[in-house]
């Protein structure tokens, strides 16, 4: 099932939906880069190019999520 989270970006209100999972990658992301999840999601918007936005959310986290899967293998 899919999570919504509301933002403001470029002066528009907007919403983002993603399977749970997705999320829980994405706040440690924020964590890691010292951003609130609003702040996160106005970076991924400003670098995503013309990705939709849900899709450049989803692999940021697939990236994020493999690099530290090798980090922490032997």
């Amino acid at each position: 099932m899919l999570k919504k989270r509301s933002v403001v970006l470029a002066g528009h209100a907007t919403s983002v939906a993603l399977e749970p999972e997705f999320w829980a990658v994405l706040d440690r992301i924020a964590v890691a880069r010292g951003l609130s999840h609003a702040g996160l999601l106005v970076w991924v918007d400003e670098t995503r190019g013309r990705r939709p936005l849900a899709s450049a959310c989803r692999l940021l986290a697939l990236e994020f999520a493999a690099s530290e899967r090798v980090i922490s293998e032997p």
